[in-house]
């Protein structure tokens, strides 16, 4: 039987356009390409797991029920557009071996659902997502960041579309 391959995404800022500790469903606004992306990369026989830093939890921007129920509601959205997501994986907390750029959520999903890491991609919109991906042993991290620069990621992309044609490399 052959491992699963991940598309591994942050969520602010990737996923949901970072509103400064995004957890009310009335924030919430997808970044322009993350469906078609999703999509796509289900498409390619991906599965879609997003890893995210929530340390708005702990310093008391809000709580772990709301984390949960915007989690629900974003896990909804995919669904309603034809994107089933396989986990979700959070860090509440700002020292911790789970919070990126530490790689301890994406082993997590690696152990959980016996991912091929190496076959698989990150995006996420901060170098410390790229950085965790490398040291999670994710095959290709993309820097979701128009115009930066970048010594780390696979390539720096401007919308997350512009990661589709490297799906099936």
């Amino acid at each position: 039987m052959s491992k699963r391959r991940a598309l591994f995404l942050d969520r602010d800022g990737t996923i949901n356009i970072d509103k400064h500790y995004v957890y009310r469903i009335e924030d919430f606004e997808w970044v322009p390409g993350i469906v078609e992306l999703c999509r796509a990369a289900v498409g390619a026989g991906y599965d879609i797991v997003i890893i995210t830093n929530q340390s708005g939890i702990e310093r008391g921007y809000f709580t772990e029920a709301d984390y949960e129920l915007f989690t629900a509601y974003l896990k909804e959205q995919f669904a309603a557009h034809g994107v089933p997501v396989l986990d979700v994986l959070h860090c509440p907390w700002l020292e911790h071996e789970d919070r990126k750029p530490n790689p301890g959520l994406f082993l997590k999903a690696e152990a959980k659902w016996g991912i091929d890491m190496a076959a698989s991609l990150s995006l996420g919109d901060k170098e410390r997502d790229v950085q965790a991906g490398i040291n999670a042993g994710v095959g290709r991290n993309y820097l979701l960041a128009a115009g930066a620069v970048s010594s780390l990621a696979t390539a720096v992309v401007a919308n997350p579309q512009d990661v589709i044609p490297f799906l099936t490399e």
